[in-house]
């Protein structure tokens, strides 16, 4: 199957510093890929350069004719004093109809919102928000960068059941940036580990037992994997029950 957006040989700096070197990635329609990796491996500067945000030093970024790409930041900092419903942060930066709001927060998670006001949501609700409007057009690709920093861990794995159901319902591909290790090894089809270049990429098996992985994130996320595991053989233990 061909790639739908992929980047060959990306050096790229962040200021004076060369933060990604010689990086290789590509991305198939309907797979859910993980980057993850220290802070200042140039986890979002690689995002920015595959949506088109950063030029990079070196290297090519091919994307498929008309890609259209949804994106989720890390942060979004809305003036608590201004009032801005959730309906009217959908209109922005284009309008969009109330048919295609309503169906966007249902598909995020986030039905029932619409009236409210976005200062008053809580983080899960707004994360939600967020990825509604990013799904709003339809995109192949959906790019998350940390986009469940300050949700707590249920917070956090109920976000990431919804990413899969948004990724069924759209069959849209899905590029995500964590750290949050335990919850991403269980999401993800693929993970990348990157350190400024990647040190290692596969199926959350093949990457939690390389190495490379062990030396970047120690073994202390032992047990997360191992409840990764756990979880995995449970689930082949039901199915072989059944």
């Amino acid at each position: 199957m061909t790639a739908i957006l992929s980047a060959t040989g990306i050096t790229a700096k962040h200021g004076r510093n060369t933060v990604l070197h010689n990086v290789d990635l590509s991305l198939k329609a309907g797979e859910i890929v993980t980057i993850v990796g220290p802070n200042g491996s140039g986890k979002s500067t690689l995002l920015r350069v595959l949506i088109g945000a950063l030029k990079p030093t070196k290297g090519k970024v091919t994307r498929k004719d008309g890609l259209r790409i949804g994106y989720v930041p890390q942060k979004l900092h809305i003036d608590p004093t201004m009032p801005m419903t959730v309906r009217r942060f959908l209109d922005l930066p284009t309008p969009v109809s109330d048919e295609d709001a309503v169906h966007a927060l249902c598909t995020s998670g986030a039905q029932g919102v619409h009236s409210q006001q976005m200062a008053s949501l809580s983080g899960g609700q707004f994360q939600r928000v967020l990825l509604a409007r990013a799904i709003l057009g339809r995109p192949d690709v959906l790019m998350l960068d940390e986009a469940t920093q300050g949700l707590d861990q249920p917070g956090s794995a109920r976000f990431y059941q919804q990413i899969d159901a948004v990724r069924r319902e759209l069959n849209c591909a899905v590029l995500m940036v964590s750290h949050e290790l335990h919850v991403v090894m269980s999401a993800s089809d693929r993970v990348i580990c990157l350190n400024g270049h990647v040190c290692c990429e596969g199926t959350p098996d093949v990457v939690s037992a390389a190495p490379a992985y062990r030396e970047l994130f120690g073994t202390g996320t032992g047990g997360a994997l191992a409840l990764y595991r756990h979880e995995h053989d449970h689930h082949h233990h039901h199915e072989a029950a059944e």
